[in-house]
């Protein structure tokens, strides 16, 4: 599965009809200036949240994802080859390695078939939906059409259960992305796939491709499913009202999972750790006074409905992470998954001894960052979110949810781990890549995961890639806010309402301050664009944002109509820590 050669991927995948941690940035400069303080429209929030309010509430003044800026900006990127496919969501029985669970997936299968096309190519995909609940698809990193940008209540309606809606866009950059639904908590369920597009011209040279999607895994095990598991997060509190209510593998042993053990406590990547402990400090200390307050009764606030989801939460997890700055996560998970695999039956990339093989990594977890390093080998990063950047080598990557990472490596004889840590989460995953034998091995740690670890504030964007330099037209301020206590999500101090507007114009280099003034860490998404991290470095549409951090990071406003940005943390967007930048006409 998802094992290809350079020669041959393009007849693979569905079947196709006729065919990083930021520290602090430096100044913003001068402060333009929209609407409120934040740069938030009020007066576009005047209306009455109503969840499911279809697209065509947009406000007057607002580009509505169905209007004639959409269309138009469609026309100019032209119409190509149609590449047609259909998608079916269903529930299902998987077998994950471990075991055999019932849950909602693509075509039976975890991850869905790839999606692969080239740049320049019409998608024509139908998504059927077989569900028990509505659904919509998310298209990932795509700088796509606004209409086809899969967000119930905000760009289309959601597909009701027996329904079927037809997506329809032209994909103009290559680079690695994939889907997922945009509805509840259904990310963290079985509900995704990779979507690879091509580039026509690509510069890298390489003998085999393999893609790569991790995750965390919980549904159908002893009950649990994601939906319940956000009823716990929020101890009955309820979130946000949830956008979309409203809007072959062989035997192989298994890796030890003692000797896997992430080491977060201690021993961290030889960079990382050192970038991060001003922010575990402060962690730690507000976390620690927080508790104090507690103990005694006198934090702020304090019930015993938060008292009770803070204890629960801390049972649910329980480990941190320096290179996270601290609380690693909110939910432990019974299975971490390499390609649809446990590492007790993991995947096999099958290879030759000096192959050169480029590895498209996608975290499609739910709450789970992952580092991951391959056993007795160096990884060349080339691209990141899609992009290329200069080429930089590692021993090790970090990826937050929703993020990506292309790597080149060349083979060497012998059998070895595709190692990944549920990071602060103390389990691990893995695959296997060969060149020889069939038997099972049990491997030690890989000394890769304690080497040199990149993130994406050490890279840089490609020159053909890097935006030009230019002071911005508008700047936009949004603070992520809440507690993992009080379970109070937001951005801004306001939970996701789908008549938020934070304006922009088209033409317009926008700047976004994202400032993380919580106690975890959080990766940030903006939809239907990229954007630039300071400094020249790499071009993004997910950004890791430590605790009590900012980072200013620059876009070009070139892609009409509604668009999210949320934390990728899939129980807390949902819980409300998303909102909608807007282009005024």
């Amino acid at each position: 599965m998802h094992e290809k050669t350079r020669r041959a991927v393009l007849g693979t995948g569905i079947a196709a009809a006729g065919s990083g941690l930021l520290p602090a940035c430096g100044s913003p400069g001068p402060r333009p200036r929209a609407g409120g303080p934040d740069g938030v429209d009020g007066n576009a929030m005047g209306a009455p949240a109503r969840p499911g309010a279809p697209a065509d509430d947009t406000p007057a003044q607002y580009v509505s994802p169905h209007g004639p800026e959409v269309a138009a900006t469609e026309r100019r990127r032209g119409p190509g080859p149609v590449r047609a496919f259909r998608l079916t969501a269903t529930a299902t029985t998987l077998d994950i390695g471990a075991r055999k669970v019932t849950s909602w997936a693509y075509e039976d299968q975890v991850p869905g078939r790839e999606i692969r096309v080239t740049a320049g190519d019409t998608i024509a995909l139908t998504l059927a939906n077989n569900l028990p609940q509505p659904t919509t698809l998310h298209w990932h990193g795509v700088r796509l059409r606004n209409d086809m940008d899969g967000v119930p209540g905000v760009t289309q309606r959601p597909i009701k259960t027996g329904a079927a809606f037809d997506y329809r866009f032209t994909a103009v950059y290559p680079g690695t992305y994939w889907i997922h639904p945009h509805s509840v908590v259904q990310l963290d369920r079985g509900l995704y796939a990779p979507l690879i597009v091509e580039d026509p011209k690509e510069p890298l040279t390489y003998d085999k491709e393999w893609v790569v999607v991790l995750d965390d895994w919980l549904d159908g095990v002893g009950g649990r499913t994601p939906d319940k598991e956000f009823e716990r997060l929020n101890a009955g509190k309820g979130g946000a009202g949830g956008h979309a209510m409203g809007h072959g593998s062989m035997g192989h042993g298994s890796m030890d999972d003692g000797a896997m053990g992430d080491g977060s406590t201690a021993g961290d990547g030889k960079r990382g750790a050192k970038a991060t402990t001003k922010a575990t400090a402060t962690a730690r200390a507000s976390a620690t006074a927080t508790a104090k307050a507690t103990a005694k009764g006198t934090a702020t606030g304090t019930s015993k409905r938060d008292r009770t989801r803070s204890t629960a939460r801390k049972k649910a997890a329980p480990m941190e992470s320096r290179l996270l700055g601290g609380h690693a996560g909110d939910v432990t998970y019974p299975y971490y998954l390499v390609n649809g695999r446990s590492p007790e039956s993991p995947q096999v990339f099958r290879a030759k001894r000096g192959d050169r093989v480029r590895i498209r990594i996608i975290n499609a977890g739910g709450d789970t960052a992952f580092r991951v390093a391959l056993g007795g080998h160096r990884m060349t990063v080339t691209h990141t979110d899609g992009y290329p950047v200069v080429p930089a080598k590692t021993d090790a990557l970090l990826l937050g949810m929703g993020e990506r990472y292309d790597v080149l490596v060349t083979v060497k004889d012998g059998v070895f781990p595709l190692a990944v840590i549920a990071e602060g989460k103390g389990r691990s995953a893995m695959a296997v890549l060969r060149t020889r034998g069939k038997n099972p091995v049990k491997f030690p740690r890989p000394k890769e995961l304690d080497g040199e670890l990149l993130t994406a504030d050490r890279l840089k964007a490609a020159e053909d890639v890097r935006l030009t330099p230019k002071e911005p037209d508008r700047i936009i301020r949004m603070r992520l806010t809440g507690s993992m206590r009080r379970w109070d999500w937001a951005i801004n101090g306001r939970p996701y309402d789908p008549s938020q507007r934070y304006p922009v114009r088209e033409g317009e280099r926008v700047r976004i301050s994202f400032i993380n003034g919580t106690d975890m860490w959080h990766p940030v998404h903006l939809h239907g664009h990229t954007f630039a991290l300071p400094d020249g470095g790499p071009r993004k549409d997910t950004t890791v944002l430590l605790p009590h951090h900012k980072v200013n990071v620059d876009l070009d406003a070139d892609n009409p109509g509604l668009w999210m940005v949320h934390c990728h943390n899939v129980y807390h967007s949902e819980s409300g820590m998303m909102t909608i930048l807007g282009y005024q006409k």
